[in-house]
């Protein structure tokens, strides 16, 4: 039995070793975690993909440029070869009658290729000189992507970060209030404070742990989040280096300069409107003629029995090459209306791109004021925290002096308790405010 316990323990060592092997510490700051995010989101990797989707898809349109080879064999055998009626006359015999003749051999076998090259063709030639433009729309498009997952990174690790601040604050909160019921027992014990003065500093005591356990949970829980966000896996741990500063805060905001050009979004449309005129242009071209040119060589022969291959009999050649126009004449108006779709489109194309101005001038003028007022209201709230400390020594210093009263502490940490929330909400503000400036104006990168 003892034997037993023993391999049970060791194979229980063995697993955990292997699950700490499985598991892995990730110490990111901001930026490293947007690059881990960027690099296994599935956004990210499935607009790669449609970025070399595209790539071939322009190998496919380049295809049509480059001749056209094609081989062929074929064997046949007339299980009963075809009968045609010949004029009986044509032999000496009466008019209007025919006799059966059959024509051909039992086998037949066809060795040949033939080539065609496109010469010219309108929609072709758009086709290849739009190549580029269509390889820039899909990268631009997986840029948007991801600047959108950037910035839900960043908001979320910097809310983890003053979440981990808030905690040190009620850290620091269930220390004064440990140290104010030692000091409540002592005067009680001397016989200068009530029983109930100690069970009031108790219960607040127990109401900034339980307090402390609730933020815990929902840092951890904005961890896992975080995790998600990033494509990382469950199991492996996250710790978070960066940290927050005023000084962070206010760099690179609240110029007066941006450029319509330097948003994502806008460039994505330009590329669109340059997809659009080629999109016009290429079905005018549609109405013009076509040009090709074709050839072929093929080998045949006939024969009775299946001898091809023995080198008896002969091998017929057939060769040609010819030249293809095909000119548009007349489809019922179906050119017509795709030039007028395709210039409609192009139409709307510009039309959004006229909104999308009015649209980033709103973004970045809200985002302006949001920032300002964020700013300054956590400004107002450190300020706010410094005076709540203040009073607080100052109202537990008179209570231990015999001149205030328990209840003026209660209140006096309650204000604090107030300020410190105010404060670090108003810090998480401003940060996500910083962030939605950055990207209005285009300067997340």
């Amino acid at each position: 039995m003892k034997t037993i316990w023993l391999q049970i323990i060791f194979v229980g060592i063995l697993s955990g070793f292997a699950t700490t092997a499985i598991a892995q510490v990730n110490s990111f700051s901001v930026k490293q975690a947007v690059d881990y995010a960027l690099q296994n989101s599935a956004q990210v990797k499935n607009a790669l993909i449609d970025i070399e989707i595209q790539r071939q898809t322009n190998k496919e349109i380049t295809s049509a440029a480059f001749p056209q080879v094609n081989g062929n064999i074929s064997l046949t055998d007339y299980l009963s070869i075809p009968t045609s009626l010949i004029p009986a006359e044509f032999t000496g015999g009466p008019p209007g009658t025919y006799f059966p003749v059959k024509f051909g051999t039992k086998y037949n076998a066809t060795l040949g290729g033939d080539v065609q090259q496109l010469l010219f063709d309108g929609q072709v030639f758009v086709g290849l000189m739009a190549k580029k433009t269509v390889m820039d729309f899909s990268r631009k498009t997986a840029e948007v992507t991801e600047e959108q997952i950037k910035a839900n990174v960043m908001k979320i690790y910097y809310q983890l970060v003053v979440g981990r601040k808030q905690i040190e604050s009620i850290d620091a909160n269930i220390e004064r209030f440990e140290k104010l019921l030692h000091d409540t027992r002592e005067i009680y014990k001397n016989g200068f404070a009530e029983k109930l003065d100690v069970d009031k500093v108790e219960v607040q005591l127990n109401n900034l742990r339980t307090e402390k356990l609730k933020a815990e949970d929902q840092l951890r829980a904005g961890y896992e989040g975080l995790k998600f966000l990033m494509s990382m896996p469950q199991k492996n741990t996250l710790v978070l280096t960066d940290t927050l500063s005023d000084e962070e805060l206010r760099s690179n905001i609240l110029t007066d300069k941006y450029n319509y050009n330097d948003r994502k979004e806008f460039q994505l449309q330009n590329l669109g409107l340059k997809l659009g005129e080629f999109n016009v242009r290429r079905y005018k071209l549609s109405k013009i003629p076509t040009i090709s040119a074709s050839g072929s060589y093929n080998k045949n022969a006939q024969r009775q029995k299946f001898d091809f291959f023995k080198g008896s009999g002969d091998w017929f050649t057939t060769s040609l090459i010819s030249l293809h126009v095909n000119v548009p004449i007349f489809d019922g108006g179906a050119r017509n209306s795709r030039i007028e779709k395709a210039r409609l489109e192009l139409q709307k194309t510009r039309n959004n791109i006229e909104q999308l101005k009015l649209s980033i001038d709103n973004d970045v003028e809200q985002a302006t004021i949001k920032l300002a007022t964020a700013i300054t209201t956590m400004d107002n709230q450190k300020k706010n925290i410094e005076l709540a400390e203040q009073v607080y020594k100052t109202t537990k210093l008179k209570y231990e002096q015999g001149l205030g009263s328990n209840q003026e502490i209660y209140t006096a940490q309650a204000e604090l308790k107030v300020a410190q929330n105010n404060y670090y909400g108003s810090l998480y503000d401003a940060i996500s405010a910083k962030i939605d400036y950055l990207k209005a104006t285009g300067k997340l990168d």
